[in-house]
């Protein structure tokens, strides 16, 4: 009888356990993600070079809710036939977001992200200034390798920006743009390009 009782408080010590984890999901769980890309175009004898780092920290605060905080930075580079560059610029791009979890089967997951992206230009040729502050809204799926690795994709659903240049001599320019399109209808629209990335979780 006393084995008894101790087989069935271990079993419903281990199910407690897990009840437990399941209702904590990730709280407390930091992570590490990020964008990396590097392009270059050639026309004739004119190139031109972009590269972007944007590396991401989030943490966890709540079982299916994160922030996180992307700090990175932009640089592209222009030169003509003749090797002389026309267009050299940097921007510092602070990428603050949130996302929320709703757990689908299993390890599979669907979340809503919303992101505020600011970015500070400058080119170093024209010396013109840029700032840009936007918000983008991006519905996607997160699959749980195991305890530190995920696969997610996701795509834009929203996009509102502004956008304003400074140039050294001259008026500013303010720039409002507003692209709502789910559906992906318009083959050469920037919303809805499809993102597939890994998250690293510690």
């Amino acid at each position: 009888m006393k084995k008894l009782l101790l087989i069935a408080g271990i079993v419903l010590a281990s199910i407690s356990t897990q009840a437990q984890e399941k209702s904590q999901g990730l709280q407390g769980t930091w992570w590490v993600a990020g964008q990396l890309s590097t392009s270059s175009e050639t026309t004739g004898d004119a190139k031109s070079t972009s590269t972007m780092v944007l590396p991401i920290v989030g943490y966890f605060f709540a079982p299916s809710v994160t922030l996180g905080l992307g700090v990175g930075n932009i640089s592209s580079q222009t030169d003509d036939a003749s090797g002389v560059t026309t267009a050299d610029s940097n921007t510092f791009v602070v990428k603050p977001l949130v996302r929320k979890y709703w757990n689908i089967s299993g390890n599979m997951y669907l979340y809503g992200q919303a992101a505020l992206p600011i970015m500070m230009g400058n080119d170093k040729i024209t010396d013109q200034k840029t700032s840009s502050f936007g918000l983008e809204l991006s519905p996607g799926f997160d699959y749980v390798l195991n305890k530190w690795l995920t696969v997610e994709t996701s795509f834009t659903v929203l996009n509102i920006s502004s956008t304003t240049i400074t140039p050294d001599t001259g008026d500013k320019t303010t720039k409002f743009s507003f692209n709502a399109n789910p559906m992906n209808s318009v083959s050469d629209r920037m919303l809805g390009d499809l993102q597939v990335g890994i998250k690293f979780l510690f």
